[in-house]
């Protein structure tokens, strides 16, 4: 009986993953909901109203680990609902490059 052999390593290039979410929270519990979302590491809040509904960023190396935040978003007491509005991945590299503007500058 032959051992199997294990996988190669892992020779992907780094990726960073960015989504965009509304997450509606009770007004009542909007400044727990606000100070727990900042404590997630990658997430940014962009804007919020009175009435509860946040806009969110998240960021994170993997598909895998947005999921991981959008799930603890959805489990946070307080919160009534959340929509996913967008989500890009690339390389680090082809985030990091410099694109010029439609003038040339």
């Amino acid at each position: 009986m032959s051992a199997i052999p294990p996988p190669p390593p892992c020779t992907s290039p780094p990726e960073l993953h960015i989504a965009s979410m509304v997450v509606h929270a009770t007004p009542r519990r909007l400044a727990d909901v606000r100070q727990a979302l900042l404590a997630i590491p990658g997430v940014e809040i962009h804007g919020a109203s009175d009435t509860g509904k946040l806009v969110v960023t998240l960021e994170a190396p993997s598909t895998n680990d947005i999921m991981a935040q959008i799930s603890e978003i959805q489990r946070l007491d307080g919160v009534l609902a959340s929509a996913l509005v967008y989500q890009h991945s690339d390389t680090l590299t082809a985030m990091n490059e410099e694109i010029d503007d439609v003038h040339g500058s």
